[in-house]
């Protein structure tokens, strides 16, 4: 992994899926049942956790709270999805943090599959096989359905929070709460890799639901540099007695 040079970062930055949202149990009923649509009344933006997210949510402030005062984050940005909202919500309350305080991000919201949204891999190739071809020729980064968008447009659009980070966040500890693309896409940027070696690490491991990927700086070591310490950690949502739930990334739906 490439390591990035400058030291104008945030001591440290936790990126962190939302928790189960009711999306990913309509979405694994449909595809269980091999239908070609997710049932689910809401939005995107409006789907909310499941019960079981909410648990998982306040495991990960539990797990949070636990941290030395002087290692907790002092910074919470979130997309404005309301799965992603509830999770945070349930990270600052558990560090005494007002609601109000919490950044609200439209960079930040799940990547937008367009005409896809809603229907499952099956509905997909029944209803739009011409599309199923392109993206399998072109491949999922580079992929943009009608009206979506590919994984690079995400990336797009978290430079810009990456820029903020480095401008008003030097030293803090920072909180990002998101969605599973996002977490990979941040990981695109802040771990210096290209197309193959994203894949590979979206193949190699899902993103649990209220996993947390980790970085910082040691200001103390000479030439210091900001860099991964851990990705995808669900261990202690597991000890906390929330089970640990991953959905795999395919472009459809809610997540």
């Amino acid at each position: 992994m490439a390591r990035l040079r400058h030291t104008d970062w945030p001591d440290r930055l936790w990126i962190v899926r939302h928790g189960q949202s009711a999306g990913n149990v309509a979405r694994d009923a449909a595809e269980l049942a091999n239908t070609h649509l997710i049932d689910i009344d809401t939005r995107d933006a409006d789907t909310p956790l499941s019960a079981l997210g909410h648990r998982q949510a306040q495991a990960l402030g539990e797990w949070f709270a636990d941290l030395p005062h002087n290692r907790r984050p002092n910074v919470l940005l979130t997309s404005p999805f309301v799965r992603a909202q509830q999770t945070v919500h349930a990270v600052a309350d558990a560090l005494g943090i007002d609601r109000d305080e919490i950044g609200v991000d439209e960079r930040l919201r799940e990547k937008e599959f367009g005409i896809l949204d809603r229907y499952t891999v099956a509905g997909i190739r029944a209803t739009f096989p011409e599309l199923a071809e392109q993206r399998a020729l072109v491949g999922k980064f580079y992929f943009r359905p009608p009206g979506g968008e590919s994984w690079c447009d995400v990336i797009l659009r978290l430079r810009s929070v990456l820029e903020v980070l480095r401008r008003d966040h030097v030293g803090d500890r920072v909180l990002i709460v998101g969605h599973q693309v996002i977490v990979n896409c941040f990981r695109y940027l802040l771990e210096c890799m290209d197309e193959r070696q994203i894949l590979d690490t979206d193949r190699q491991a899902d993103v649990p639901n209220c996993s947390v990927t980790e970085y910082a700086i040691d200001r103390d070591t000479p030439d210091a540099r900001f860099e991964l310490r851990v990705a995808n950690f669900a261990l202690p949502l597991e000890e906390a007695g929330a089970p640990v739930t991953v959905e795999a990334d395919v472009p459809v739906g809610p997540r």
